[in-house]
């Protein structure tokens, strides 16, 4: 993969530098940025370099400070966006009990109310919007469960270990051929469209690549670690009934079996794997560090927020009322 597209002036500045020698000065400051788009790429980029890389851009870039200043500029207002957002949604708990953490966190994704991309594909959407939504996908799905991988080794034993096995699924249980990443890959080839890593980034929109900002950045960041998992948990546990409604819009439409089977996959494995994320992963967690009970909830909420984001979003592309 190459660097993408630049979407502004910063964008353009920080991409133009990447392609120099590392250890060239970096004078950009990250105020310079156009408007969200700009940010989002540009924070999109510069997390890539944990990631896999670029083709374009030496390696040595990963760790440049000046980089990282441009990134923590790009982050301070990544984080009092979301931040200001959450404050408005954050939950009125009734009890701080850590025995209680489960119900509560089960019941405030249950709670949360926000348009369904995916009933809108099992019933109404075209051939064209199913793969213009795969193709946004893509830029997550691709790297699925990577996220999270940057989680595991700031966590306690019980944790650490029921992150593990919620892992390994997603990675196959040592299968390549069963990496969820790879059953995505096959299932955009079968489908007639590119699989290869980051192929549609530069078609993604500003709120696709927010979602996937917010991921790296709850997951790169060890204070953050319990919203990194509390946004896991919303995922999963949002995930069972979605992938079957995605399966059954996905075969109305006639589309190939290998990317039907990946919605299928998922309807069983995310079943399992929401009692993981919260039971097992989440509420040991706060056992140990009870200080850490609301990062949960903010991760949860960013998790819902940026999925309603990405839906609303391309639905209004398609004149579809969320």
């Amino acid at each position: 993969m190459r660097l993408p597209k630049a979407r502004g002036t910063l964008s353009e500045q920080l991409f133009t530098a990447l392609r120099e020698e590392p250890g060239t000065p970096v004078t950009i400051d990250a105020a310079v940025a156009d408007d969200a788009e700009d940010r989002a790429i540009a924070l999109w980029a510069s997390y890539e370099l944990h990631y896999r890389g670029f083709e374009d851009v030496d390696d040595r870039w990963e760790w440049s400070p000046d980089l990282l200043r441009v990134r923590a500029g790009l982050e301070e207002v990544l984080e009092a966006d979301l931040r200001e957002r959450y404050a408005a949604h954050r939950p009125d708990r009734t009890s701080d009990r850590v025995e209680d953490l489960a119900k509560d966190l089960f019941d405030y994704v249950a709670a949360h109310d926000g348009p369904s991309m995916a009933r809108h594909v099992q019933t109404d959407a075209t051939e064209a919007q199913v793969m213009e939504l795969l193709r946004q996908k893509s830029v997550y799905h691709l790297k699925e469960a990577d996220p999270s991988a940057w989680v595991v080794p700031r966590l306690p034993t019980g944790p650490k270990a029921a992150l593990m096995e919620l892992q390994f699924d997603e990675y196959g249980d040592g299968n390549p051929a069963r990496l969820h990443q790879h059953l995505f890959e096959r299932g955009l080839e079968a489908a007639g469209l590119r699989s290869e890593y980051g192929a549609y980034v530069d078609e993604a929109a500003t709120t696709v690549l927010e979602a996937n900002n917010v991921q790296s950045f709850l997951g790169l960041h060890r204070r953050l670690r319990a919203a990194s998992l509390g946004h896991l948990a919303a995922f999963e546990a949002t995930s069972s009934i979605p992938s079957r409604r995605m399966a059954q819009g996905l075969e109305r439409l006639g589309f190939p079996d290998e990317i039907v089977e990946y919605y299928r996959e998922h309807v069983e494995a995310d079943a399992v794997h929401e009692q993981l994320a919260v039971r097992d992963i989440c509420v040991p967690l706060v056992e140990l560090e009870p200080h850490l009970a609301d990062d949960v909830f903010l991760g949860a909420f960013a998790c819902l927020d940026t999925e309603d984001r990405q839906a609303r979003d391309l639905l209004a592309r398609w004149g579809v009322a969320a």
